[in-house]
């Protein structure tokens, strides 16, 4: 039986159950019969095919930021054994309890699964295992070894502790130099607690502290060259984030209060919100516009609007963030633009696409009452201080220019995260985070890091699913929108251990063994041996006629079936 197998009839904390539709609902072996009568080919004395365990790339994988390898913790999570699930988890991103609340899931946008019935909730099982990490105090393992080298990282944000997590693993000693009163970053100042919990944010860095990271807060850097001579760094690593919001001219005659969405933000999470008033507008329509126009409604605003000049296809922002603010009662005022603001009124223009999808002015206006305005149209990066390091570049933008390396054009001194041309997220800063540490550690060693090579990512369509299923993506619990106050408490909630357990066992494994023992059982003559478990199978050739019922069987594409070598220095 396959360790998926017992899914059947597994219920969640719900209830739901998963069904196999099988031909022979009798036995609980799911295992196809072979049809031997389908193989035209034949196979006869000489064989001219036979099969090869293979690995290929999952989407999932592929498509994480961070470099996660998901589908290897999916099964470990999947055995029970959520603590080595973890720490395979935690190789490549060493805070699943913030990636598991803050993260967009783009792995769940490709996961194969979606074809059968739902994606995978991988965004939910990391979360579990980040926060079960978190109640039962588990720790990185700290290495054995120093290398005597020192690196500089300036910023506390996702990017610099990555990268300051994989260095120290590697046994580099570092410092993180941060201007702000508290280590996070735009986690910290720009996401809500009903979001990104505190306790859950700083206990995760702690974490990280706890390997031997040295961070001093409310310590800016003006020169770059001066701090890593003074403290003897052998590298930098500058991951500033992109924390000044961008400034738009409205004309205006007396207008009411008018402030940025990062301030905003940041003064909120504080503990010291601005005096807003009654009605307030935001401006832009990204994921900021939507956090700031939530924290307004939870900060005591009776109307809350967001004014955006193009559609909701256009929106920058996710569509379940529009979703929930909707939900939470912001009214969202599509194609429209503020021309100039007297007092309370705002005077918008109505706007309309062109054919290329683009807004244009039509002309025609109407009027908006608000007490305040709050501008979330963007962020620059304040990269200022670097302009005097000789041969950094920078775009049209401010973004710092880096190579293939992640390195500037001052040798030693590295970038990443929000302040290099990419797009902005958590989880695509933790993942410049742990490639600029590679880079670094090779640099250090006087070498070049290069990624290894990549397998095939596997589609769908390459999958063998001989069995159809009906287990649906467990949906977390949230809080009622009625019962959503002031309070700031955490909207979404964690799973339960049998739901996480259940939304693992959904997981595919798709073009990678996960010993079912399809091949096994389907083999006609007997032709496979098992190795026990964790070690597959291998083939014995002696028996195998290349009939590739095996392929046929294996539902994740882990075979493929190649030519027979020539008889010359072929193994039996």
């Amino acid at each position: 039986m396959s360790r998926r197998s017992d899914i059947s009839n597994t219920p969640d904390a719900r209830g739901v159950s998963a069904v196999y539709d099988c031909r022979d609902m009798t036995t609980k072996d799911l295992t196809q019969r072979a049809d031997l009568t389908r193989h035209a080919r034949g196979t006869g004395a000489l064989r001219t095919q036979r099969p090869d365990y293979v690995d290929f790339l999952p989407p999932c994988n592929d498509a994480c930021p961070a470099g996660e390898n998901i589908q290897a913790w999916l099964a470990l999570a999947q055995d029970g054994d959520y603590e080595a699930a973890w720490r395979e988890l935690v190789r490549n991103n060493p805070m699943p309890s913030i990636h598991g609340r803050v993260c967009y899931h783009p792995c769940e946008d490709v996961c194969n699964r979606a074809f059968t019935d739902s994606s995978v909730s991988i965004h939910a099982v990391e979360r579990f295992l980040g926060d079960l990490a978190l109640e039962k105090d588990w720790q990185f393992e700290k290495p054995a070894t120093s290398s005597g080298k020192k690196i500089l990282i300036v910023g506390a944000g996702p990017s610099g502790l990555s990268a300051a997590y994989h260095l120290l693993l590697m046994g580099h000693a570092v410092e993180i130099r941060e201007a702000g009163p508290i280590a996070g970053g735009m986690i910290h100042f720009g996401i809500p607690a009903y979001r990104m919990p505190r306790d859950e944010l700083q206990a995760e860095i702690r974490r990280i502290e706890n390997l031997g990271v040295k961070i001093s807060l409310n310590h800016r850097v003006d020169d770059v060259l001066a701090e890593k001579e003074e403290g003897g760094f052998d590298a930098v690593f500058v991951a500033v984030g992109a924390h000044i919001s961008k400034k738009i001219e409205i004309p205006n005659r007396d207008a009411g209060k008018m402030l940025d969405a990062v301030s905003f933000l940041s003064q909120a999470n504080e503990g010291e919100p601005p005096k807003l008033g009654r009605r307030v507008a935001i401006y832009g329509g990204g994921n900021t516009a939507m956090d700031a126009a939530r924290m307004a409604k939870r900060l005591g605003a009776t109307e809350t609007m967001i004014i955006y000049r193009r559609d909701r296809s256009s929106m920058p922002a996710h569509d379940f963030e529009a979703d929930e603010a909707i939900e939470e009662g912001v009214k969202i005022n599509w194609l429209r633009t503020i021309k100039e603001i007297d007092k309370s009124t705002f005077k918008v223009e109505i706007m309309e696409l062109d054919e290329n999808g683009r807004p244009q002015p039509t002309g025609k206006f109407e009027e908006l009452e608000a007490d305040s305005l709050i501008l979330a149209v963007g962020q620059d990066t304040d990269t200022e201080f670097l302009e005097s390091v000789p041969g950094i570049e920078f775009e049209w933008d401010h973004t710092v220019v880096v190579d293939e390396n992640m390195m500037t054009g001052h040798a030693g001194i590295f970038a990443g995260g929000d302040m290099v041309p990419s797009d902005r997220s958590v989880t695509i800063a933790t993942g410049h985070g742990k490639h600029a540490a590679r880079h670094i550690d090779a640099y250090l060693d006087n070498s070049v890091y290069r990624r290894g090579p990549r397998n095939d990512i596997i589609g769908h369509e390459r999958l063998h699913l001989w069995y159809r299923t009906h287990a649906p993506q467990v949906e977390q619990d949230r809080i009622p929108v009625d019962r959503r106050g002031d309070d700031f408490e955490e909207i979404l909630k964690n799973l339960s251990e049998p739901e996480a357990l259940f939304e693992a066992k959904r997981c595919l494994s798709c073009g990678n063994c996960f010993e079912c023992d399809g091949c096994y059982g389907a083999c006609p003559q007997d032709a496979i041996i098992k190795l026990g478990p964790g070690k597959r199978y291998k083939f014995d050739f002696d028996k195998c006629t290349g009939c590739a019922v095996c392929f046929e069987q294996c539902p994740c594409h882990a075979i493929e079936m190649i030519d027979e070598p020539s008889a010359e220095g072929v193994e039996a």
